[in-house]
């Protein structure tokens, strides 16, 4: 594990190669799972607030559960506040282009200059997962393996691309750019084998 301030960082962060590949993919992240995507307090206040600016970005189907149903669901099982699903378990603000790709419908308000926010920070961090534990003051990054993501995978070491360097924008806006130059230093100080 690595320690950068209050955060534990598993290796493979820094030595397992990663690109989205969503050519390959179309996206399955978004609609593959039983829970919807984590989101903080503040993230779902943000939804509730900006709805209508994100309606135009997403399906008939979406608004018609957004009208009965709130921007966000709190799951028991893993006792987490998260985005709806839909019946067919997609995301509610997943969206699909005319390839049939999934694209993120927050993201494209945020794109488009309609919101102030991108999409929720579980989902511009991925592979990476962020446990937090309150209690003890620091949170634990591990990189979540999932065979949907093989192609992406495959895509990062073709171009020779880790995980953290893939995910440079997610994790500077997530924790700074300190934070990322001290993950970034401690990588080339420890090459992979």
């Amino acid at each position: 594990m690595i320690a950068i301030d209050d955060v534990l960082i598993s290796e493979d962060i820094v030595e397992k190669n990663f690109i989205c590949n969503l050519d390959a993919c179309k996206g399955a992240c978004c609609w593959e799972g039983d829970y919807g995507a984590p989101l903080t307090e503040k993230e779902a206040a943000l939804l509730e607030e900006n709805l209508d600016q994100i309606r135009p970005f997403l399906d008939a189907e979406a608004n018609a559960y957004l009208d009965k149903n709130k921007t966000s669901k709190y799951y028991r099982a893993p006792q987490m506040l998260g985005t709806p699903l839909l019946k067919n378990k997609r995301c509610v603000y997943l969206t699909f282009n005319k390839l049939g790709v999934g694209m993120c419908g927050i993201e494209q308000a945020w794109k488009s200059g309609e919101i102030p926010f991108n999409k929720p920070i579980s989902c511009h961090l991925y592979p990476i997962r962020v446990l937090r534990n309150e209690a003890q003051g620091f949170e634990a990054w591990n990189y979540e393996r999932w065979d949907i993501c093989n192609a992406a995978c495959k895509l990062g070491d073709e171009n020779k691309v880790r995980i953290y360097q893939f995910l440079k924008e997610a994790i500077i806006r997530y924790k700074g750019p300190a934070f990322y130059q001290a993950l970034h230093a401690y990588a080339e100080d420890h090459p992979i084998k």
